[in-house]
């Protein structure tokens, strides 16, 4: 597989050092950026996952009319918890 490159960033001096004041041992400063990178990506795809699940819920109770308090979400949580603590 052909590789591309990431623009180049212009950063703080101090942000530069803070990443390098924090790196694992034979980590490079480019392996970092590019894990930040991978790890920002999978966190914005869970978060737009998240999303569409949310407004797909939405639709679903829209066209069920199944509508639940929050006061009933939370007094069922609370006893799923509860009862998980005693198991």
């Amino acid at each position: 597989m052909k590789t591309a490159s990431i623009p180049s960033l212009r950063v703080d001096p101090e942000l530069r050092l803070a990443a390098e004041n924090i790196l694992e041992e034979g980590e490079t400063l480019s392996s970092f950026v590019v894990q930040s990178l991978r790890d920002g990506i999978q966190h914005r795809q869970m978060q737009q996952a998240f999303i569409a699940r949310g407004m797909a819920s939405r639709e679903d109770a829209r066209k069920q009319e199944e509508y639940f308090s929050s006061e009933e979400v939370l007094s069922d949580l609370d006893d799923m918890l509860s009862q998980a603590e005693n198991e």
